[in-house]
């Protein structure tokens, strides 16, 4: 579960670096940032911890 976050994470942060490029999308490209931070920090709060 946790490397399907990271690709994720990967692919929108990939699509918004493609549509910020290519200046289409206006606010969905802002949206995928935003969904790929999200998925960033849930994985940082929810990751395995040393016991």
């Amino acid at each position: 579960m946790v490397n399907l976050i990271w690709t994720g994470v990967v692919v929108l942060f990939a699509l918004w670096l493609l549509g910020f490029a290519v200046h289409i999308g206006g606010s969905l490209i802002h949206l995928l940032l935003v969904l790929a931070v999200i998925g960033l920090v849930y994985n940082l709060l929810t990751g395995r911890r040393a016991i």
